[in-house]
């Protein structure tokens, strides 16, 4: 069976990240998912905590109490612990190497290795779906914010002050979303890294479930990145003089 390796740079650093994240997220709350002034609907709720951050820092807000409480343990194996703890929490954030070390751990058998790790994957794809349907209400709003303000542009009838508040918003929301985009790519990206690191070790076609669950996965994201670019060039056409 594969073992995990661990060094003390690993360990250190996953400590400090999580020791970091953890005094963010008790003095700034809500803010670290992004501007204040960003929809509640894109900051709060189960979908803003799936690809609001990425990597460690991911696993050190998620895992946080899990990964400090290994430190404290009295474990023999400290750093593999505190690894285990980030890579239940949030996955293939942590990286392919990791992510795929961990699940070969837990898998000796090539078969449901690949199963579970194709379950990781369908699972992600349903957060990005459910991010998606919440975005999709944001931006359909944003849109009607847009075109009244063109409407009363238009009429010369536009609050001006109210104009720039609603676009500042409209501003935050793209900013956002555009972060959990660049996050749901990165996590694909991993996914597919997975996949390969298995294909050319040995797997062969029996990764072709894997690479149908990410090609979906990239599908709902690239659905998603198109209705962004959609409200990004409406906004674009709106300059306040």
């Amino acid at each position: 069976m594969t073992t995990l390796l661990f060094n003390r740079t690993t360990l250190l650093s996953l400590a400090a990240s999580c020791a970091i994240l953890l005094t963010g997220c008790a003095t700034t709350g809500s803010d670290m998912l992004g501007s204040s002034s960003a929809d509640p609907r894109l900051t709060q709720g189960d979908t803003a905590k799936f690809f609001s951050k990425s990597g460690y820092q991911a696993c050190a807000a998620a895992a946080g109490v899990g990964v400090l409480a290994c430190l404290a343990s009295n474990s023999s194996n400290k750093a593999g612990c505190a690894v285990a703890a980030g890579i239940a929490a949030c996955g293939v954030a942590m990286g392919a190497n990791y992510y795929l070390d961990d699940r070969r751990a837990k898998y000796s058998d090539t078969n449901q290795r690949l199963q579970a790790m194709t379950q990781d994957i369908q699972d992600d794809t349903n957060h990005v779906i459910q991010r998606t349907q919440v975005a999709q209400r944001v931006m359909d709003d944003d849109k009607a914010i847009l075109a009244k303000i063109k409407r009363d542009m238009g009429t010369k009838r536009l609050d001006i002050a109210q104009a720039n508040k609603d676009l500042a918003a409209v501003d935050s929301n793209i900013a956002l979303l555009n972060k959990d985009l660049n996050n749901m790519k990165a996590k694909a990206s991993e996914y597919a890294k997975a996949a390969q690191k298995e294909r050319a070790e040995g797997a062969g076609s029996k990764v072709n479930q894997m690479d149908q669950e990410i090609s979906r996965m990239n599908q709902k994201i690239a659905l998603l990145e198109t209705e962004i670019d959609d409200l990004f060039g409406q906004r674009s056409a709106i300059t306040l003089g």
